[in-house]
């Protein structure tokens, strides 16, 4: 009887093993993409923004290790880049044609569907946390401007006044599409690529936890000189954030009207549940084939149920990083990376 119990708990050991060996998680991350390009760049604004990249990702990455959720790894993650004056939301997100500050921020959680979101806040520090707290502590899934600032001050997030988002780059960027607009009517060329560039730039975050949980976090200050209080795709669920355990979480960047037209974060989930696509399948088909096909342009970062990642754009770069369960780390910056 001694022998057959032995034998009984080696083998419920061994199927434990098994279990944790099997297990996997991840965490793929975006810092906007656009015309990001090696001629534009300094050596030390480079390596600032992979460091910044690197930091952000580590702090979800150990969170996930350590068994946490993959809604406390998005958090988290993406609290680093709203912290950093390099990226276009937080600290660094653009200002607006009233030379003011709109953010927006969406979340949701693979597991249950459950959503929430932020649009057009101006005192929230963080709001991907504003997002969190709507799917968590509220009946509706998104608030928008004046009213999401008071939910989120009655909620106890950290609320701190507008000019903590200005930054001297945003400020020189705003008065360069301002004049740009001055001289539309005596050039024919208003298209720069500095002009084109300020559609884009948002931070977001997915990850895959130990229990298989699948979450998605996307951060935005918007459009450079926005008018009429603009949203683009960022918080709006379905397109340019989506999470769903039964396929994949995504996160977008670019030019939001064309992301919200081709409902880009779930047609990519839709492919992959309809008709088997892989992950990265589904995200090139997306965004070169829809988003491109209408003159959109941006990006893509994905993780699906089983961990595999995709990051995916039509722009010449997109500031990105994946990190495995194994601790590889990948930072990338250039499309040919």
């Amino acid at each position: 009887m001694k022998k057959i119990t032995l034998l009984f708990l080696i083998f419920c050991l061994g199927c434990e093993q098994s279990v944790t060996t099997d297990s996997t998680f991840g965490i793929v991350i975006h810092g906007g993409a656009g015309t990001i390009l090696r001629a534009n760049m300094t050596l030390e604004t480079e390596a600032a923004y992979r460091k910044v990249l690197e930091e952000a990702i580590q702090v979800g990455h150990l969170i996930l290790k350590k068994g946490g959720s993959s809604q406390e790894a998005v958090e988290k993650t993406i609290h680093v880049m709203e912290d950093s004056p390099l990226f276009n939301a937080g600290k660094g997100a653009v200002l607006n044609a009233n030379e003011t500050i709109e953010l927006d921020a969406s979340f949701m959680d693979g597991a249950q569907l459950d959503a929430g979101a932020i649009s057009g806040v101006k005192t929230i520090k963080n709001p991907i946390s504003a997002a969190i707290m709507v799917m968590k502590n509220s009946p509706h899934v998104m608030l928008s401007g004046a009213g999401a600032d008071a939910f989120a001050a009655l909620k106890g997030l950290e609320i701190v006044e507008p000019e903590y988002f200005f930054t001297e780059r945003r400020i020189n960027s705003l008065k360069r599409v301002k004049e740009s607009e001055l001289k539309k009517n005596k050039t024919s060329s208003l298209e720069t690529s500095f002009i084109r560039q300020q559609r884009y730039g948002t931070v977001g975050c997915v990850a895959l936890d130990l229990k298989g949980n699948l979450a998605a976090g996307t951060s935005t200050g918007g459009m450079t000189n926005k008018k009429w209080n603009r949203i683009g795709d960022a918080p709006i669920i379905g397109a340019g954030t989506y999470a769903n355990n039964a396929t994949c979480a995504i996160s977008a960047t670019g030019w939001g009207e064309f992301f919200i037209r081709s409902v880009v974060a779930h047609d990519i989930s839709a492919l992959i549940e309809y008709k088997g696509h892989s992950i990265q399948e589904a995200a090139h088909i997306v965004i070169h084939d829809k988003v491109g096909g209408l003159g959109g342009n941006g990006g893509v970062i994905g993780i699906d149920h089983k961990g595999n990642v995709a990051m995916e754009m039509n722009t010449p770069g997109m500031y990105r990083a994946h990190m495995d369960a194994d601790g590889n780390l990948k930072v990338k910056i250039y499309k040919d990376e």
